[in-house]
Order: structure tokens, then C-alpha cells, then sequence
């Protein structure tokens, strides 16, 4: 039996970029969660697996955003409301500092998306939740991520060690700095 959650919505903002909605999670989106977490590039965030542990994964997401006030957000295309993937705040327990994350589903790739949708959760990392510093952390292997990282300014600080192996610890740039930086 399903029933409306209602609770989630309350805490979820709804925000906007350019091309994209940055929306509280659906159940519906769970059918391309399933397909990204199948699919060997979510090795780099903790995939691929199973649909009984993607739903696990994406069940997360929600959490928390009860637990912490903050989360990712679904990132939906806006011109054909598309799911395209997830962006946003991240700190689960034993994480190295607040992070901003994202990931695209597959289709998605190549479009600028995870740039758009990161740099909108950044902005509302400092104006919105009141953080003053944030890192991505990204797999040593993960190279388009990398790029993400520095087009949005982020700095490569240090290797790190993290879930899924070795990880560069990016530091993105302040919140007075951010609304400038266009690159």
C-alpha cells in the first residue's frame, strides 16, 4: 500500500536554473535511479547494484532531507520534464565536511546539466542554508566529474579516502565569490 508523503514537501524548496526545476524526489523517478544505479558509471557512487539496493540508495536521497534540513534535489529538465538526475546538499554521517553532489542518469550525459544543477544548489547552499564553505568529493577515476568541480571554481584541495576508494576533495569557491564566477 502506498500513501502520500507529504511530510518531505514541506522541507524541499523548489528552486531554478536556466533549463532546470530542482524538485523534492518522486517515486516516478526512481525507474531511471534504477536504470543509473544498473549502469557501471555509478561505480562512482556506490553502484552499480541491485534495484532492491538502488531503491535503498534512493530512499536516502529523501532522508535526508528530514534528517539534515537540506538534501538533493531531482533535477528535471524543464523545456520536457524530464528526470535527468540529482544535485545537491550532502552530509551523511562520517562524511568528510557538507558537500555538494550530482549525478545524471544515463541520457543525459554531455548537456551541461550537472554543471547547471550544482552551481543552483551551491547558491542555495550559502543564500538559502546558511553554509559558508563546501566540497565535492569525486573518485580519482571520475573525470567528468572533475571538470563539473572546476568549472564551478572548486580547487583540487587533497586526496582523500572514501567509501568507494580514493577520492579528490574539491573546495569550492566562497559565497561572495560564486556569484561572480561564471566559468
Amino acid at each position: 500500500m502506498t500513501r502520500p508523503v507529504r511530510a518531505v514537501a514541506d522541507w524541499v524548496p523548489t528552486l531554478a536554473s536556466e533549463r532546470l526545476r530542482l524538485r523534492q524526489l518522486r517515486e516516478a523517478d526512481f525507474e531511471p535511479m534504477a536504470t543509473f544505479f544498473a549502469d557501471p558509471v555509478s561505480a562512482y557512487y556506490g553502484g552499480p547494484c541491485n534495484r532492491d539496493d538502488a531503491w535503498r540508495k534512493f530512499a536516502v536521497y529523501s532522508g535526508h532531507w528530514l534528517l539534515r534540513g537540506y538534501g538533493p534535489w531531482a533535477l528535471e529538465e524543464k523545456a520536457s520534464g524530464s528526470f535527468v538526475g540529482i544535485s545537491g546538499l550532502w552530509y551523511p554521517e562520517g562524511w568528510a565536511e557538507p558537500e555538494i553532489t550530482w549525478a545524471l542518469v544515463p541520457g543525459a550525459y554531455g548537456k551541461g546539466y550537472a554543471t547547471e544543477g550544482a552551481r543552483r544548489a551551491l547558491q542555495s547552499a550559502y543564500e538559502d542554508f546558511g553554509w559558508t564553505t563546501a566540497v565535492s568529493v569525486v573518485s580519482v577515476a571520475n573525470t567528468a566529474s572533475q571538470a563539473v568541480a572546476r568549472r564551478l571554481g572548486a580547487t583540487l584541495e587533497r586526496e582523500i579516502s572514501y567509501r568507494h576508494g580514493p577520492a579528490h576533495l574539491y573546495r569550492h569557491v566562497p559565497p561572495g565569490v560564486l556569484a561572480t564566477h561564471t566559468t
